[in-house]
């Protein structure tokens, strides 16, 4: 067990999860490093939008001191929600009130700018692939990665998403295939080029389903939607249906004929977007995901409790970047401040997985949400 005044800290993973944990603890005073295998800031799409709620997400960014920059950065009018049914009927309209901030939704890619420049420069090493943990329990760890460099860590915090490779020092888990698959669509310049789509979309989101497959169009800054086809699929069912994820043409054809039935603004949200798809099957860890603890090695956010996509992973995420930084900060040990963080965390996760378990088939379901038929009454 370390007990050195200035362990060396090892943040695997430079997502939301990962760079609070380091903002957070670089704010008491600790250093840390960060490590992440993409070879810099701007070398993947970041992906969609985000909406950061008053009671997980906002908690972390206020902790992390960055609360009222998120607020001028996020829009509020993306809290707006609209259900349709499959022939395009609107069933439910929600739109949120002046001042509403309880989940305002902000693009990944300004969280992701907003969390990185708040950090000391230098603190994400980019390009550092992690291969392995190695090393005693009690520590130093080796952190081996895939360019030969290998670095040493008194603590290596796991925020490295779905496919962990620090997972595998603590748990022999993997995450498992739900049975339901996103196919993501995106639309540039919608106003212009997509106006139909813009009015049907709105300021926030919109949903269809039938109870077998779904649409669900997202709004996001920059004049930009994505639309995701959910479906109830084998994992490779694009393989299986003779194609590639670069026939873009062939998906499009099978798309329009699986949903023949819906309405014909519906499904230009499938046919008329620009450039490729992208495939993203929805994996899940088993229920519950504990594992022994561990004096040198812990997880946060998807390498800890990977979920269905239902609102609560990058909120989570964050809480437990910000509760096990703040364990860091006030123990003196290392090993007392992950008992005191898994013992918050490890519960939390379990009811959430729980709850969340099987959820991905709710993603198909024609049911209007709880708050909405509470509205309706």
């Amino acid at each position: 067990m370390n007990t050195s005044p200035t362990p060396r800290i090892a943040v695997i993973g430079a997502g939301p999860g990962g760079l609070t944990c380091a903002r957070i603890l670089q704010l008491h005073g600790i250093d840390v490093t960060v490590h992440d295998h993409a070879s810099g800031p701007d070398a993947r799409d970041q992906g969609g939008t985000l909406d950061l709620h008053e009671d997980n997400g906002q908690i972390a960014l206020r902790e992390a001191g960055l609360l009222e920059e998120f607020f001028r950065l996020s829009r509020p009018e993306g809290q707006e929600m609209r259900q349709l049914d499959p022939q395009g009927t609107l069933l439910f309209h929600h739109t949120a009130g002046e001042g509403d901030r309880f989940k305002p939704e902000i693009d990944r890619g300004q969280l992701r700018d907003l969390l990185l420049n708040s950090l000391r420069p230098g603190t994400v090493r980019w390009g550092r692939t992690l291969e392995a943990v190695a090393g005693p329990e009690e520590g130093p760890r080796q952190l081996h990665f895939a360019d030969g460099t290998t670095v040493e860590a008194d603590l290596v915090i796991g925020a490295d998403g779905a496919w962990s490779r620090v997972r595998r020092a603590l748990s022999p888990a993997v995450p498992r295939y739900t049975g339901v698959s996103f196919l993501e669509a995106w639309f540039h310049d919608v106003e212009n080029r997509h106006p139909y789509i813009a009015q049907l979309v709105g300021q926030g989101s919109a949903t269809a389903a039938d109870g077998d497959r779904a649409l669900f169009a997202q709004r996001s800054s920059g004049d930009h939607i994505r639309v995701y086809v959910i479906q109830r699929v084998p994992a490779d069912w694009i393989t299986a249906s003779g194609l590639t994820v670069q026939d873009t043409d062939g998906i499009r054809a099978l798309l329009l004929e699986r949903f023949r039935d819906w309405s014909p603004a519906l499904r230009r949200l499938i046919g008329d977007n620009d450039g490729r798809y992208v495939d993203r099957p929805i994996h899940a860890l088993p229920v519950p995901h504990t594992w022994d603890h561990n004096p040198t090695v812990t997880l946060l956010g998807d390498a800890a409790h990977l979920m269905p996509p239902l609102g609560v992973g990058v909120n989570l995420a964050m809480l437990d970047a910000c509760e096990l930084a703040l364990a860091l900060a006030n123990h003196h040990c290392v090993d007392d401040a992950l008992r005191a963080y898994e013992k918050t965390l490890l519960p939390r996760s379990t009811e959430m997985q729980r709850l969340l378990d099987g959820g991905a088939e709710h993603l198909l379901s024609t049911e209007l949400p709880d708050f909405a038929r509470q509205e309706e009454a």
